[in-house]
């Protein structure tokens, strides 16, 4: 088979050919099922895609089914919240813990463990019979989480130019965008219609194809001499330690805002309940619209990027407490904010492989630990200024505030790379990975 360039649009090559960096084709094992024939490229991040469409559906379909669950299992809603809690915890340990551990598995295989597990783990969800166990379950659910996208991340820029690769780590993304749109919107209705357990189903389901997906269309992209010692190398890097701080503090202004947006949307914009699903779907589109550009901005310029998302994220979030207060032009900023606050998810997971050196699965799991943290800190920050009187725009404020701190912390970062030098930024060998 003549080899060809491997590009998102174009083929990876299905032949026993050895995958070599840039323009090379990549080989897709002899025993994965599509022995002699060339899978294009989008396929394959397509298929690694489906699996964040399934982390992204059990995670904040879990939010909006937490009445159904509460009252089902014999609990009070704040109690039922913990469920959630539960899961993140899981998410911040089973990131770096997978990372390290797993550091000498084929990529391929570990990502169709990590796909196994995120379905055993809404399996056991959708049958606990009791509130104690279903914690459990949601904490074994979170574990995969942040790994899953981590390793995606690594093997969707292993399969592209390194000029190519945000876009290719940004594909990956969207099926956590598009979970948004179409996932969560349509099991929080299954989950209300028969029962929150069915929810739980249909990801179990989702995490099935996956598994099929990614072993018939994703190439074999090994660990090439990848160790536990080696990724935890990464955590020597002042330049990780910056670029996380980044996410955990940055966007902690998004979910400052994203954790109230349903009561600030019925208080504030003049929406009803039922209304609440369209505002929030119109901001998946926009994260969706954000990821994807921010990934063609990153391949141009990684640092750039980083400052244009945090930038237009602060005059968004300060427009949104003027905006808020008329139902079109609140939703209209809402679906703004989606578009910019996801800007610059590509670009820092770019940046993470480019500084991480032999710790690249590591630095880029850890990106998802510090997301988590975003969370938590923004949702505690905005509940702060909420409980002191300040309205429910006030966290759009704060969360300004947050961005303007990330965008300090970047400016330290590359305060950091100058004076070291270029040998604590090397670009990522990322067929080696």
């Amino acid at each position: 088979m003549e080899p060809v360039p491997s590009r998102i649009g174009t083929w990876v090559s299905a032949s026993p050919a050895t995958a070599v960096p840039d323009a090379g084709p990549i080989s897709l094992p002899r025993r994965n099922g599509v022995r002699g024939r060339c899978v294009p490229v989008w396929v394959s991040l397509t298929a690694l895609a489906l699996g964040g469409f399934g982390i992204g559906t059990t995670e904040f379909a879990s939010m909006g089914l937490l009445p159904d669950v509460a009252d089902d299992l014999g609990v009070s809603v704040p109690t039922a919240g913990h469920a959630i809690s539960a899961y993140a915890l899981g998410v911040v340990i089973g990131a770096p813990l997978f990372a390290v551990l797993a550091a000498r598995l084929p990529r391929k295989g570990l990502l169709l463990f990590l796909a196994v597990a995120i379905g055993v783990g809404n399996l056991l969800s959708a049958l606990a019979p009791t509130f104690s166990m279903f914690v459990g379950a949601r904490f074994l659910s979170g574990l995969p989480h942040g790994a899953y996208f981590g390793f995606a991340a690594v093997v969707a820029a292993a399969l592209v130019p390194p000029g190519r690769r945000a876009r290719a780590v940004a594909s990956t993304m969207t099926g956590l965008t598009v979970a948004n749109i179409v996932g969560v919107p349509l099991t929080t209705l299954l989950g209300q219609a028969l029962g929150w357990r069915s929810a739980y189903v249909v990801v179990v389901v989702i995490a099935a194809v996956t598994v099929l997906a990614v072993e018939v269309s994703v190439p074999r992209v090994g660990a090439d001499g990848a160790s536990p010692r080696r990724e935890l190398s990464a955590l020597r890097r002042p330049l990780v330690w910056l670029t996380l701080l980044i996410g955990a503090v940055g966007f902690g202004g998004f979910f400052a805002v994203y954790s109230y947006i349903a009561v600030t949307l019925t208080e504030v914009s003049g929406y009803t309940d039922a209304q609440v699903p369209i505002v929030l779907a119109l901001l998946g589109v926009g994260m969706t619209i954000g990821t994807v550009a921010g990934g063609h901005l990153a391949d141009r310029s990684v640092l750039r990027t980083l400052v244009i998302g945090p930038v237009l994220t602060v005059g968004t979030l300060l427009l949104f407490t003027v905006t808020a207060h008329g139902a079109v032009t609140a939703a209209a900023t809402a679906t703004a904010l989606g578009v910019v606050m996801s800007m610059s998810l590509p670009a820092i997971t770019a940046r993470l492989l480019d500084v991480s050196g032999d710790g690249k699965a590591l630095a880029v799991t850890l990106n998802h630990s510090a997301l988590n943290l975003a969370n938590a800190l923004g949702a505690w920050l905005g509940g702060v200024v909420i409980a002191a009187g300040w309205g429910y725009t006030s966290p759009a404020v704060v969360g300004a505030g947050l961005a303007v701190v990330g965008l300090v912390v970047l400016g330290t970062s590359v305060l950091v790379e100058r004076r070291a030098g270029p040998s604590l930024v090397q670009p990522a060998d990322l067929l080696a990975a």
